[in-house]
């Protein structure tokens, strides 16, 4: 009975907290900063607490327009990010071994910057400024984007890579139907009927804040007044589970589905009379396609939908007040059907739904101020008349900016890039048919880094220039992904930096200004903060926008109670540090309707035909025929279908045979799957039928999984044309026989004992087959066998 034992054991617990391993909570003062996250698009605000000047605890930011206090489980865990020293570069650093070899010597940033800088100017001397290419993986209208583009435009060359998503497609559908370039505006906190075809909107799909926000808005009040949601997608995910309808068809037949849908509004009369009769073009065109070709009951046999079910939404989707049709697999982190994403916006315009409360908003670019123009000299300029390495905007991808296969294949093939820069991406992970571009970097003299982490593609490169994170520095992100409003983001460092880091934009610029000549004389400011300071003066000069918070009503219930643009500022200057303390501009007002007003087509209307596309292809005929040019992109329609959305089987090359089995990869919220790999933390929030010591789950239907001899965890090795993979199986009666489902994030082959070796990356055994007229890469179509092993 003696109390001896246990005053031991407790003088014992106490004695270890002397060992200096042992981890022990910061002392000092307690405070928070209110910043934005940016490790993804979607630019939630965020309050970061501290103790003393250690970061304890990241939350959602009360009262931030995007989340309004909401945010996902990767911002939550930003500050493993941060303080992950496995993870993290601390120096400029130099490779003395073999690429890939891990070997480094670390440098000074004088001698960093002048190696890299005196390869450039080498370059420009030598006649061959198109020698040098970046690879960038920023949001594409954020200004450090706009500084490594304006670097290859001064240096002179065209080889500026942008990483694909469907924030592409999305764009390029909107100006081919709608004529315009600004992003799309998806008003889906107003609207009472979303239907979705294959968006994870609740698995970390645009600005998840905002998502797991709104969802909130959908599903409370009295059941008549909640949102209704429809989830096409092949797999019953968390999105899927959640909806109110949940349709299955087969991966990559969705834009089937949309037409099918498009039939029974058409033959049942049921779409906007005015807006079809005096705002749209080509209906006429558009009714004959789908009332000739996609009919219920032909739509059924090429989605396996029911005939029965497609009248059914189709007849929903009629008789709801506001519905939105939107589109993008998963994250939205890649590139979807071109054809497929115009037949979902179809159903907006049948529906008047363009412009209009609780639909799709048509948004003018926000009102920044320009750079000035970029000094070419006359190295610049003959580089710059060269074409792109990627074939991006020639007749053969007409519609395509950037194609990083393509780049990816041309260097294989003996493509002359010399210096290759990397930012803010691991497109070695990241891309379908990883492997492949992991071998064709192998051909690139001199590839420099700007990553922060130690990351696939950094461990490739030649020189490390490390980036601050994201809680270290202060960047932007340009309207973030599907908000309905324009919003400026604007992060703040909340910490100093950790280790002997630099901005990636300050490096951009001291490049520039070492490169000397015109190349310097295009970058006058001293700092990344200038150049942004510098753009943002026109968001005060429009006169337009608000960037104060304390307004208690949600900007979106605002929109059309607004009287005016939103209050500006006395001053600038008033403004900017406005603009740093409150991490935002916007405008929380927005002029619905206006149908003569919003569509820049060559028509003037929205297009169900589109001039442009007809345009395109007959211009890049050059004597050779239509058909012809219609095989090369791999558009299978010939006549008028080509020019209108349609549906194109884009299949594996693969024998159905040989490879029975489709592999399609699907993204949870609590596993990064971009760029950002996957904090500690939510390695632990993943289940055991998921992820369990170092091998990956993945999900089949029991059906399918009988015909192979299967169990629940059995092992599996997963063979594609590109390669094979190991797993094993879980159970799922929520997945589609014939289909294997594959969670994406995980299998890095770098970083720290805690991510290395956790799962495999399908990406490796992806092919990533050419989209028709886009010319980007989809991957859900990829034809797989499964031996057990």
């Amino acid at each position: 009975m003696t109390p001896l034992p246990w005053k031991l054991i407790d003088d014992i617990a106490i004695w270890t907290q002397n060992w200096s391993w042992v981890p022990i909570p910061a002392r000092g003062k307690i405070s928070q900063v209110d910043t934005v996250c940016t490790l993804c698009p979607g630019a939630c605000g965020i309050t970061v607490k501290k103790v003393g000047d250690r970061v304890v605890k990241i939350e959602g930011r009360e009262g931030y327009p995007v989340n309004q206090g909401v945010i996902c489980p990767l911002g939550m865990a930003g500050q493993q990010i941060l303080y992950n020293e496995g993870i993290r570069w601390k120096a400029p650093m130099k490779s003395v071994g073999e690429r890939g070899s891990n070997r480094w010597k670390e440098i000074s940033w004088k001698e960093a910057m002048d190696t890299v800088s005196a390869r450039i100017r080498g370059l420009r001397e030598s006649g061959n400024p198109g020698k040098l290419a970046a690879i960038d993986g920023n949001q594409s209208r954020s200004s450090m984007a706009g500084l490594i583009k304006r670097l290859l435009n001064a240096v002179g060359s065209p080889n500026y890579i942008t990483l694909p998503g469907h924030e592409d497609t999305n764009a390029m559908a909107q100006l081919l139907m709608q004529g315009s370039v600004g992003p799309m505006a998806l008003d889906l906190e107003n609207s009472d009927f979303v239907l979705s075809f294959g968006c994870g909107l609740l698995d970390g799909w645009g600005a998840p804040g905002r998502m797991l926000n709104t969802w909130r808005e959908w599903v409370s009040g009295s059941p008549k007044d909640r949102t209704f949601l429809i989830q096409v997608d092949p797999m019953a995910s968390d999105t899927a589970m959640k909806a109110g309808l949940w349709v299955a068809p087969f991966p990559g037949t969705e834009a089937a589905l949309a037409l099918g849908i498009a039939h029974v509004l058409v033959k049942e009369k049921l779409y906007h009379n005015d807006f079809i009769e005096n705002h749209a073009f080509g209906f006429e065109e558009f009714s004959k396609l789908v009332l000739e070709n996609y009919a219920p009951s032909a739509v059924e046999n090429i989605t396996g939908v029911e005939r029965g079910l497609i009248s059914r939404v189709a007849r929903m989707f009629a008789g709801a007040q506001a519905p939105i049709a939107i589109a993008g697999r998963g994250k939205g982190d890649l590139p979807g059907s071109l054809y497929e994403q115009m037949a979902v916006h179809a159903l907006n315009a049948l529906q008047g739904r363009i412009n209009k409360r609780g639909g799709v908003l048509a948004a003018d670019p926000i009102p920044f101020s320009e750079w000035p123009e970029v000094e070419r000299d006359s190295v610049a300029r003959e580089g710059l008349d060269k074409a792109r390495i990627d074939g991006a905007a020639t007749p053969r991808y007409p519609f395509a900016g950037s194609l990083i296969h393509r780049f990816s294949e041309s260097i294989s093939s003996g493509s002359p890039i010399d210096t290759l820069l990397i930012s803010s991406a691991n497109p070695i992970h990241t891309l379908p048919d990883s492997r492949s571009l992991a071998e064709s970097l192998k051909a690139v003299p001199f590839i420099v880094s700007l990553s922060p982490f130690m990351d696939e593609t950094s461990l490739m490169a030649d020189m490390i220039l490390p980036d601050h994170t994201h809680l270290e520095k202060m960047t932007d992100i340009v309207w973030p992904t599907g908000l309905q409003y324009p919003l400026y983001a604007l992060s703040r460092p909340v910490v100093r930096p950790l280790y002997n880091t630099r901005h990636s934009g300050d490096v951009i610029i001291e490049l520039a200004k070492k490169v000397g000549g015109s190349v310097a004389s295009s970058f006058q400011w001293e700092s990344f903060e200038e150049a942004i300071k510098q753009r943002a003066k026109g968001l005060f000069d429009s006169g337009m926008g608000e960037s104060s918070l304390g307004e208690s009503v949600p900007v979106w219930k605002r929109l059309e109670k607004a009287t005016g643009p939103g209050r500006a500022a006395r001053s600038f200057s008033s403004m900017w540090e406005e603009l740093k303390a409150s991490g935002c501009w916007y405008v929380p007002s927005h002029s619905f309707g206006r149908w003569p007003e919003v569509f820049k087509t060559p028509t003037g209307k929205f297009e169900f035909y589109s001039s442009s596309i007809h345009a395109a292809l007959q211009g890049g005929l050059k004597g050779g025929s239509l058909d012809d040019r219609l095989s090369e992109l791999g558009i299978g329609v010939r006549g008028d279908a080509v020019y209108m959305p349609h549906y194109e089987e884009t299949g594996s090359g693969a024998d159905r045979e040989g490879y029975p089995l489709v592999l399609f990869p699907i993204e949870f919220i609590n596993l990064a799957s971009g760029w950002i790999a996957n904090p500690p933390f939510l390695n632990k929030t993943l289940f055991d039928y998921q992820l369990k010591a170092g091998d990956l789950f993945v999900e089949m239907n029991p059906k399918t999984a009988d015909r192979y001899g299967l169990s629940e965890g059995s092992r599996v090795i997963l063979r594609s044309t590109r390669g094979e993979l190991r797993a094993r199986i879980h159970l799922f009666n929520g997945a589609m026989p014939g289909v294997v489902f594959i969670p994406v994030g995980l299998g890095h082959t770098a970083y720290d004992r805690y991510l290395k070796g956790k799962g495999v990356n399908p990406y490796e055994i992806i092919e990533g087959v050419e989209d028709p007229l886009s010319g980007q890469p989809l991957w859900w179509n990829t034809r797989i066998t499964v031996i057990k092993a």
